[in-house]
């Protein structure tokens, strides 16, 4: 669907829905986490029903097969009507579809994908203490035994794993050859024994992220996805839907939150500022850049153009703008913005200034670190020589 009138009528269709059915009151400072869960869980399936929830699945699932165009007015409207983000399913339809879709085979599409869309959420275990932007030096161990794997070793940083029925996990089945070689991807059941979950208090007030403890776990081996040892090919799935589609839809959220930095500019008189209505105007360009740089990522994964480093400037692009975004924002609100309390659970846009702030900071390691896109983009893409070891700056 390109055609400027029938993107008219869903975008009608869909602020319709929303003025009717959008959550109100999640912002509440005051809400348990339980009030958060049950929002969001509540959210997820009236979207779900409603058709807009996965509108990059393929046709054959609710609201899927919708085109990039179809996609950008969905996220357009959901960020424009101040909704929640999906938090509590945000692995579960961006990461592990992508995973499944892309490299599972056809019992396990068939057997989780619809589980997904039932309210079955999923969390990531890739991160660890030791190997973060080094993903591929984990080393949880995956001990095959007969029909099953016997994992040990420990996840950091998986977001929201203390709600997650299921995980996306890396363990190491070999120390053979170069480290990525050896790595093993499985899908694991959160509430199998020896599984512990303990969530990480963060600087903003958020419980958003979890360590994951793993004891002599069982994962049966039908539960691996691909070959024994060629994990680390399909995380590369995982990862381009974490810097790609995801990105998408933030980035347009995050050009949605641009009007509570126009209220502050109206709010504190700084209408006829030329100094702030520069800035602002630098990070309305910044934020525009962003989504159009992400459009143009999906748009030729799309189109089968795959081209390693792409997704890692769509990455850096949208971490570096977020901060400009947030830092403005906490400038602009003065010194009563300097006080207010953290949030429990909250968005990356939030309007809370300084949450946002120290959140967007998050976004310089998440879905790898700046340092290591730019690795990446400078070896794989503009063929610079790889820094030599040793270096000390």
């Amino acid at each position: 669907m390109t055609d400027t009138a029938d993107l008219e009528a869903l975008r009608s269709e869909v602020r319709s829905f929303l003025q009717a059915e959008a959550p109100t009151g999640w912002r509440d400072a005051s809400r348990t986490q339980d009030d958060f869960v049950r929002t969001q869980r509540d959210w997820f399936g009236k979207l779900v029903r409603a058709g807009y929830a996965i509108p990059h699945w393929p046709a054959e699932y609710p609201g899927g097969g919708r085109s990039l165009a179809e996609q950008k007015v969905i996220y357009e409207e959901l960020a424009g009507a101040d909704c929640p983000r999906l938090l509590l399913s945000f692995v579960s339809t961006y990461h592990a579809f992508a995973t499944l879709h892309e490299c599972g085979n056809a019992e396990q599409k068939a057997r989780y994908l619809p589980k997904i869309l039932e309210g079955e959420t999923w969390c990531q275990g890739f991160s660890e203490p030791g190997a973060g932007s080094d993903l591929a030096a984990i080393k949880t161990r995956a001990e095959r035994k007969g029909d099953v794997y016997v994992i040990n070793g420990q996840k950091v940083w998986s977001t929201m794993a203390q709600f997650a029925d299921k995980c996306l996990l890396l363990a190491r089945t070999s120390s053979d050859g170069v480290k990525q070689a050896g790595i093993t991807y499985l899908l694991m059941d959160m509430k199998a024994p020896g599984v512990t979950v303990r969530p990480i208090h963060q600087i903003q007030g958020d419980e958003e992220f979890a360590e994951i403890f793993l004891d002599n776990v069982e994962i049966p081996v039908s539960e691996r996805v691909g070959e024994e040892g060629k994990g680390w090919a399909v995380a590369q799935a995982t990862l381009a839907s974490e810097r790609g589609l995801t990105l998408m839809e933030l980035s347009y959220r995050m050009r949605g939150a641009l009007g509570r930095v126009a209220k502050l500019i109206r709010e504190h008189g700084h209408e006829d500022d030329r100094g702030v209505l520069r800035d602002f105007g630098t990070l309305v360009t910044q934020v525009d850049a962003v989504c159009a740089i992400a459009d143009q990522f999906l748009d030729n994964r799309i189109n089968g153009i795959e081209r390693m480093g792409d997704a890692s400037i769509v990455k850096n692009a949208y971490s570096r703008a977020l901060r400009a975004y947030s830092a403005l924002g906490l400038r602009l609100g003065g010194m009563d913005e300097q006080y207010m309390a953290p949030i429990t659970f909250g968005d990356l846009n939030t309007g809370n200034w300084m949450a946002d702030f120290m959140n967007s900071y998050a976004w310089t390691i998440a879905g790898g670190s700046e340092e290591v896109q730019r690795n990446i983009i400078a070896e794989r893409m503009l063929d610079m020589p790889r820094e030599p070891k040793g270096w000390v700056l």
